[in-house]
């Protein structure tokens, strides 16, 4: 097994740096901490490209020095925004919807959110560009998205034949509003993607889901940052229809909440070694929906608080199983939940995640790939895995060039001895700082 398969095109310099294996150590004792953790991937990247269709100059506090990040960031600067970083802040000076480069080549890294989200911001404007992702990012699929913006007027030609997927040329004209109907069942980051656009578009556009949505909670944060910036919308309460006011976007001083899904691997931490730990600055009335897997901790025997400062996990001695999860609308924690379920005392199902498959990985063959190799019986269905309790045996994995596999698989190394993660470098998509979190609160691991 070697990391040949990372792509490292999509690593930045904000990532860890010249890190092939980490090898995992169980804990020694329960993990008993407090931590803060970074800003959110998903706030940041929406909050930099709203930042940038703005008139005026927005501050956003709180930025996550990602690989996502920064090349949303050098995606901005490519189409001739002046984006200005200091630690985690970040000066957008808005281009009030007309993009100052307007033809040229947009790289967006490995990032789901800044692809299709500047894709559709690029729509809304005037120009020409080639867009392009990273290997992995050009495989994932955009057709909802894509057939959309050419409903409204966009010219999108894939340049890989037969495939609704990046590299693309995008000649944009300006979106004509009136009514789309588009899917949500594949990723809400489609619906996002077009809602962001919709306030420079040329009349009222209304956005309706002929299905269901796979995370309606992404809308949800999209429409609240919309409506923080200036937009006008207006949503029914099953977002089946949203209509966004042509207003533009007014630049604002924006804090970026911290990342309930980089907390979840730490609440997870406390689960698995009968620990405990809070995270200090994350509230439970987030609109982020990876909050919501201290519930399913809850079910699974933890003891979880909500009051005072933070949210505090605390594992118990043996963790529950029997149960039968739908992880739909916390999608990415599935990878967590899979590798805790082996130290429950029953089987655990998890449903309805078919959509994780079109992800930085297929991550139900992960999941179970990984859990094979370690030795602990599992099913696999077209939507989701079933995981029966066992005793994993240590051994080296691949990380996918998944950030989420990788974390995941971290937290079982606090249980069992000789877990090494291959290439564990690609954490640094969404939290570069991942290990040195982990070392924070007492887990001990080697990096090489």
């Amino acid at each position: 097994m070697s990391s040949n398969h990372a792509d490292l095109q999509a690593r930045s310099p904000w990532a860890l740096q010249d890190v092939t294996r980490a090898s995992m150590f169980p804990a020694t004792r329960p993990i008993d901490a407090d931590l803060v953790v970074p800003g959110s991937k998903s706030f940041t990247n929406r909050a930099l490209i709203v930042a940038a269709l703005a008139r005026g100059t927005s501050r956003l506090s709180g930025l996550l020095r990602s690989d996502d990040a920064y090349w949303c960031i050098e995606a901005l600067r490519s189409l001739g925004v002046k984006v200005d970083v200091a630690e985690d802040e970040v000066t957008v000076h808005g281009i009030a919807g007309s993009w100052p480069n307007a033809n040229g080549r947009i790289y967006t890294g490995a990032g789901g959110t800044t692809a299709r989200f500047l894709t559709s911001a690029l729509a809304a404007g005037t120009g020409e560009w080639y867009v392009e992702g990273s290997k992995r990012m050009n495989e994932r699929p955009m057709g909802v998205l894509f057939n959309t913006l050419r409903d409204l007027g966009a010219t999108i030609e894939p340049l890989t034949k037969g495939q609704d997927t990046l590299p693309v040329q995008l000649i944009a004209n300006g979106l004509r509003g009136g009514r789309v109907q588009m899917s949500g069942s594949v990723s809400s980051q489609f619906i996002s993607g077009v809602l962001i656009a919709a306030p420079y578009a040329k009349a009222p556009l209304t956005v309706e889901i002929t299905d269901t949505i796979v995370q309606h909670a992404y809308v949800h944060i999209t429409l609240d940052m919309m409506r923080a910036f200036g937009s006008e919308v207006v949503a029914n309460a099953h977002l089946s229809e949203m209509t966004v006011s042509p207003t533009g976007y007014q630049g604002r001083d924006y804090e970026i909440e911290a990342d309930a899904s980089t907390a979840c691997y730490f609440w997870a931490i406390a689960a698995l070694t009968g620990g405990r730990v809070r995270v200090k600055n994350l509230s439970y009335d987030t609109r982020q929906p990876d909050v919501h897997f201290v519930d399913v901790l809850k079910d699974m025997g933890c003891a979880v608080d909500i009051g005072g400062q933070g949210i505090e996990v605390r594992g118990p001695a043996r963790l529950r199983g029997g149960l039968t999860i739908s992880m739909k609308e916390m999608s990415d924690q599935a990878l967590t939940l899979a590798f805790l379920a082996p130290f429950a005392d029953g089987p655990i199902a998890i449903t309805d995640v078919e959509h994780i498959r079109h992800h930085e990985s297929d991550r139900l063959a992960a999941i179970c790939e990984t859990l094979s190799r370690l030795g602990i019986e599992v099913e696999e269905r077209r939507d989701g895995v079933t995981i029966h309790p066992g005793t994993p045996s240590g051994t080296l994995l691949s990380s996918y060039d998944d950030h989420r596999v990788a974390m995941a698989q971290a937290i079982m190394g606090t249980r069992v001895q000789g877990i090494d993660i291959d290439d564990p470098g690609c954490v640094s998509k969404t939290c570069p700082m991942f290990f040195d979190k982990l070392k924070e609160i007492g887990v001990n691991v080697t990096l090489a």
